[in-house]
């Protein structure tokens, strides 16, 4: 099972560890594409703040993030799985795994990320700020830039974790930048969240898609699985497994072959 997460918008403040080894990066096809965005990124960053602050989207107040980024190559790193936060890795909690299910983790969790493409937990990265909705002047949209990359990438990827289901937890830039084809495809689900409330005049059931609140269910979905040692196969096996560890799912085949899986987790309280 590989499992896609979207980042955090946050980021733990810089490491202390030795400065990034971009030979090191897991998904090393990735390695030129990557290169690329980070020159780019640090010669933006470093030239022109004005330019660099509308470009990325940021705030006055997160002006302090443009010289994070012009100092990517020499900044502290940490792994992956520490630099990204948020309410998504709040509910994942990867610190507090134990071994077995922090070696699953390390196995079966890819973060995409609009500057390295894709990393695992356990790669050591800098904190940085580029989301995969950027336009780079010399490269353009990043969600465009990394689909053929991520075409060689992303399916070697899966055959490395074993093969089997892929559980694309991602939102929809980052989806953007890779979507699974053809048989692939067949075997993948993503998961849409639903909140579920009485009507208190008429008692019918209403049901609203979870915006905000959906990071937090997915972060508890991985976590669950992990601890669990779940590794459904495909996304039927999905559907029985999340059921079992006390989830309320819904979910049909698609239509035809090749198409992806939709998988609806339905919660009365979101929190």
């Amino acid at each position: 099972m590989l499992v896609l997460l979207p980042p955090s918008e946050g980021k733990a403040a810089p490491g202390r560890g030795a400065p990034l080894k971009p030979q090191a990066l897991s998904l090393p096809d990735l390695a030129p594409a990557r290169a690329a965005v980070l020159d780019e990124l640090v010669e933006l960053c470093a030239a022109d703040e004005d330019k660099a602050r509308e470009v990325l989207g940021l705030s006055e107040g997160l002006r302090g993030e443009i010289a994070k980024n012009a100092a990517l190559r020499t900044a502290g790193t940490r792994p992956a799985g520490e630099v990204y936060t948020g309410v998504l890795y709040d509910a994942l909690g990867l610190a507090t795994l134990d071994a077995a299910a922090g070696r699953r983790a390390d196995a079966s969790l890819l973060i995409f990320s609009g500057l390295w493409g894709a990393v695992r937990v356990g790669d050591r990265i800098p904190s940085y700020r580029c989301s995969m909705g950027v336009k780079l002047p010399g490269i353009g949209a990043l969600g465009a830039y990394w689909r053929a990359p991520m075409a060689t990438a992303l399916p070697e990827a899966v055959e490395a974790a074993g093969g089997g289901l892929v559980l694309d937890l991602r939102s929809s830039a980052y989806v953007s930048a890779w979507q699974p084809k053809g048989e692939l495809a067949g075997r993948t689900a993503s998961v849409r969240v639903l909140h579920s409330r009485r009507d208190e005049v008429t008692g019918e059931e209403k049901r609203s898609v979870v915006s905000h609140f959906n990071k937090a269910t997915k972060g508890r979905l991985v976590r669950d699985l992990l601890t669990a040692g779940a590794a459904p196969k495909t996304p039927g096996a999905l559907v029985e497994t999340l059921r079992e560890l006390g989830h309320t799912v819904e979910a049909e085949a698609p239509a035809r072959a090749g198409r992806t899986w939709r998988i609806d987790v339905v919660v009365s309280e979101i929190h």
